[in-house]
């Protein structure tokens, strides 16, 4: 349950479902270098040490990305290297100048950041060194992406924050896509925005370089007992059925109190977080929203069923087929088994179980159904809702859930598929209505106690997820599940998000990324002006949007202390060794927040989110875009705009101009020039291997290369207002700009499906500007008999 701030339209533009508040204070970032370790290390310095793919280029051979362990000494040895030098030569270099590669003067940096950054530049194929073959390697097509994390529960509406799409990576029911557990390789491969973010998270949770305040005690302890399976592993199955207990036990275990089905329902809402029959989330209402409103709404949808299901498409029914019931079947006996049911008594119940489940899943329906249908966003009161599915007392559970806001039945919800609330209504009275099983046992009891098994799921022993991971095999679904630090970052952030965003409000460069935020919104503005106009009305829609909108860092609010932080967790009692107990406490600290969600119109900011959204007049960029090693305030500004200050133009243009296509002939002129560029440099044309651009790749072409210039005019701004800046490796500044922009060619979007070219090509565009780059990129026996226009 949570918010949705987007509507459920499809859109080609990306809108990160996230919210903003005002700005807090500058304090310097906190970096934690520590060198290269020999093993895989458990601490914060992989953040930053193992972010980078590393490229190992042999004569003749494309240079492809590799991550070995033995590299890690290597990069120790250079980053020690790159001290003693810098050592030496302030000691005999009293200027600290040295000459780049034109012979003009420039500042090294000496900072950890930017020798960690030289050991990863000097270890990457270099566009300059490497003209012909750096931009052909590929980055695997099993690289990481953000697009395979999800919250445990709620994957129904685009942008609802619950959905699987989003947030979570613990193992998903019916095999969502989730990363394998490799540290050592895969997770690094790329510049993955949110790996990065992730990690550099994991880095402030695992630092102790202060005490901090008593919530940030809280919120690392909580973090520790979440990495800690040993004792999860030992505590076994009893903390869950302790819980049982607390309910009232349960028909399997023959000791059940027959407690009232709608109060143990509103108990599962209240402090567990668990909507066996239904989803509640907060959300705006989309038609409300385009006229400027921002009250929210309890939003009531259809239930994640556990139990896996089709839609057919020609009944336009779900269901659920037999080769995927046996494998849930043997799930459900096993889950029995490890909370102590007896075999031949356990038949019974996980059959009344899939047959309740079974009916369920008839009423539900995908989203592009609803969507199509217009069942979503549909408006009703309390009272109306009451007439129309009586099986739910739902005021009483409503009050629970968002407790202690007062509701009443004139209160307006809005709903997302109302023929499966009255299905689902009619169904449960039904069988609450089973006379001949009512002495034996409470299907529906049975049906909300393993609903709370799968929420709890997370802090439970490895016997439950290796049932999961299992049944998700079965299913044929084999990518696997992230790995354990990655998942208990997520729950952490899902706990305690104040905390967490106020450190990164303490660690974030304020002001340097203030001032690439305005200084790449002015760029990206005179980059329009640029522009051929075939559509002059949109186009001027366009214009007086973009004038009109406030680009600024999305912080924090000011109000936040940390003895704000500090009351507001100050009942919450952490256990270092009880993570189970931990993580029931999460729940409860997370339903509470919708309460406040609900009442509160002012926006939250999302710490998990790494690209900007349009908020009303407002552009706003989070704090996690800005880390390392994406950016840093000691890394040179050449490196910071070749590296973030591309990634922030290319995510404004696709922001603002989703379909620029149609409405300027540069965008189709630009798509084909850099495309004649590839084609001549790798000679596919004349190998017969041409092919023609689709609107959509023409578009992503165009905006990719536009986002590099818009970047590298914004660096030129930013020398103007302040000439000085320093260098790593000896390189010259625009050099540095190119090279570092040659480590994001891997960066993973919704978009690179449509990019034919790897972005680092780029490069060999620009650089047909003669006056640009420090060196031609000619290609031997290739492009020195071709003369490249500038495109």
């Amino acid at each position: 349950m949570s918010e949705t701030p987007i509507e459920l339209e499809p859109q080609l533009s990306v809108q990160p479902s996230s919210q903003p508040e005002p700005d807090g204070g500058l304090r310097p970032p906190s970096l934690l270098p520590q060198p290269f370790p020999t093993q895989d290390p458990p601490h914060n310095t992989q953040i930053q040490q193992t972010q980078i793919q590393i490229q190992e280029s042999n004569p003749g051979h494309q240079a492809k990305p590799v991550w070995i362990n033995h590299r890690r000494l290597l990069l120790f040895g250079l980053s020690l290297c790159a001290v003693i030098l810098g050592f030496i030569f302030k000691h005999h270099n009293p200027q600290d100048r040295r000459t780049d590669q034109e012979g003009k003067a420039v500042t090294p940096c000496f900072s950890p950041a930017c020798q960690l950054a030289s050991a990863r530049l000097s270890l990457s194929a270099d566009p300059f060194t490497q003209p012909c073959d750096y931009f052909l390697s590929t980055c695997g097509s099993d690289r990481l992406s953000p697009d395979s994390w999800g919250r445990l529960r709620g994957q129904g509406i685009p942008g609802h924050p619950q959905n699987p799409k989003e947030k979570t990576g613990w193992t998903k029911r019916r095999g969502q896509s989730a990363q394998r557990d490799d540290r050592g390789l895969r997770e690094e491969e790329t510049l993955d925005r949110k790996t990065v973010l992730l990690k550099y998270l994991r880095e402030v949770l695992e630092s102790n370089h202060s005490a901090g305040s008593t919530a940030v005690q809280k919120t690392r302890g909580f973090f520790r007992s979440c990495l800690d399976t040993r004792s999860i592993d030992t505590a076994g199955a009893e903390p869950f059925l302790a819980l049982i207990q607390k309910l009232g036990g349960w028909a399997v275990s023959g000791q059940w109190n027959r407690t009232d089905f709608n109060s143990t329902l509103s108990r599962l809402m209240r402090d567990y977080a668990t909507f066996p029959f239904f989803n509640l989330y907060v959300g705006k209402d989309p038609n409300e929203t385009t006229l400027g409103s921002t009250k929210r709404y309890i939003q009531i949808d259809q239930p994640d069923l556990l139990i896996p299901i089709e839609w057919n498409s020609k009944t336009l029914k779900s269901q659920a087929k037999t080769q995927t019931l046996r494998p849930f079947l043997a799930s459900c006996h096993r889950y029995l088994a490890l909370l102590g049911a007896v075999p031949n008594s356990s038949m019974i119940h996980v059959g009344t179980f899939i047959s309740l489940s079974s009916e369920l899943a008839v009423a539900a329906a995908p989203l592009q159904h609803r969507l199509s249908t217009g069942r979503l966003y549909q408006r009703m009161t309390i009272r109306e809702l009451q007439s129309k599915a009586p099986a739910i007392d739902w005021l009483s559970c409503l009050q629970a859930a968002f407790h202690p806001l007062l509701l009443t039945k004139d209160d307006h919800v809005l709903l997302h598929n109302s023929l499966y609330i009255q299905q689902m209504s009619r169904i449960v009275s039904k069988w609450l209505n089973r006379r001949e099983l009512s002495t034996i046992l409470s299907t529906v009891h049975t049906f909300m106690v393993l609903n709370l098994l799968h929420t709890l799921m997370p802090a439970l022993d490895s016997r439950f997820s290796d049932t999961e991971n299992t049944l998700a095999v079965a299913l044929g679904h084999t990518e696997g599940v992230a790995p354990r630090w990655k998942r208990c970052v997520l729950e952490t952030e899902r706990g305690f998000p104040s905390v967490l965003t106020h450190l990164l409000s303490e660690r974030t460069a304020h002001r340097e990324a203030e001032e690439m935020i305005q200084n790449i919104f002015s760029s990206f503005k005179s980059k329009l002006n640029e522009l051929n106009r075939t559509d002059g009305k949109s186009f001027q829609s366009v214009m007086k949007k973009v004038q009109s909108l406030i680009p600024r860092l999305w912080t924090t609010n000011e109000s936040y202390t940390e003895a704000v932080i500090d009351q507001l967790f100050s009942e919450v009692t952490v256990d270092t060794h009880g993570f189970f107990s931990n993580y029931v406490q999460l729940l409860s600290l997370w339903q509470k927040r919708q309460s406040q969600l609900l009442a509160e119109q002012a926006e939250a900011p999302d710490i998990l989110s790494v690209t900007p959204f349009l908020l009303g007049d407002e552009l706003l960029f989070p704090m996690g875009m800005f880390v390392p090693p994406l950016f840093h305030p000691s890394y040179p500004r050449a490196m910071n705009y070749g590296v973030m200050g591309f990634l922030i133009a290319k995510d404004i243009l696709h922001l603002i101009l989703p379909d620029i296509y149609s409405q300027s002939e540069t965008v189709h002129a630009v798509g084909d020039c850099v495309w004649d560029h590839y084609l001549t440099v790798t000679e596919t044309a004349g190998r017969g291997g041409a092919f023609p651009l689709s609107a959509a790749q023409q578009q992503e072409v165009w905006l990719q290369y536009s986002a590099l210039q818009i970047a590298l005019q914004a660096y030129r701004l930013s020398l103007e207002n302040d000439p000085g800046d320093t260098s790593i490796s000896g390189l010259s500044h625009t050099r540095l700009f190119l090279t570092s922009f040659s480590q994001v060619n891997c960066d993973s979007d919704p978009y690179r499906d449509f990019m034919p070219l790897q972005p680092s090509f780029l490069i060999t565009v620009i650089c047909a500007e003669s006056d640009l780059c420090p060196a031609g990129l000619q290609c031997p026996n290739r492009t020195q008999k071709h003369s490249l226009r500038t495109c």
